[in-house]
């Protein structure tokens, strides 16, 4: 496995049960890297605060992540500002117990879990993919409607029955 773009590991033994608070920031060349990995114009600014503890399960990580990354318009490819702000909250757990796990269903109150090699979590990993979706995976500018039209492209709301269920709405209307 390869290091990825933004690492800060912080190492299983300097975690106690007590709450420590970790503060991060992605360099520039770092950004870039991450803006090339998840296909985004820039990151102009990535950064987390995270509380971090030990537990019985493992070790969790609360906190938040904050960016500002310009996304290219899905129909247009106009660079499009946007920001992130992201409530964090993960339990990290060995790769075996990841791998052991069972899908489950989630409550409200349940942590996302990510896995690590047993000696260091990594924070860093885990801003970057917490911003990565957050993200609008087809995010639209203020032109993209115009572009649409012009390439003829209609709309859900223009786009009518074909066949057999062309009056079928009518028909429930009537009823």
């Amino acid at each position: 496995m390869s290091t990825p773009e933004f690492s800060r590991l912080e190492r299983i033994d300097t975690i106690g049960e007590g709450e420590r608070s970790i503060a991060i920031v992605a360099g520039e060349a770092e950004r870039a890297a991450l803006a090339t990995r998840f296909g985004l114009v820039s990151i102009d600014r990535l950064e987390a605060t995270f509380r971090v503890k030990r537990d019985a399960a493992g070790v969790v990580a609360r906190g938040a992540v904050s960016a500002a990354v310009v996304q290219a318009c899905s129909v247009t490819d106009e660079p499009l500002p946007q920001t992130v702000s992201e409530e964090v909250a993960l339990r990290f757990v060995t790769e075996q117990e990841a791998a052991a796990e069972e899908e489950i269903e989630l409550d409200l109150d349940a942590l996302d879990t990510m896995p690590y090699d047993g000696a260091a979590i990594d924070l860093g990993e885990a801003a970057a993919e917490t911003m990565a979706l957050a993200l609008d995976p087809f995010p639209r500018g203020p032109n993209a409607a115009a572009a649409l039209r012009a390439a003829g492209v209609i709309s859900e709301e223009e786009a009518k029955p074909a066949g057999a269920l062309a009056g079928l709405k009518g028909l429930l209307g009537k009823v």
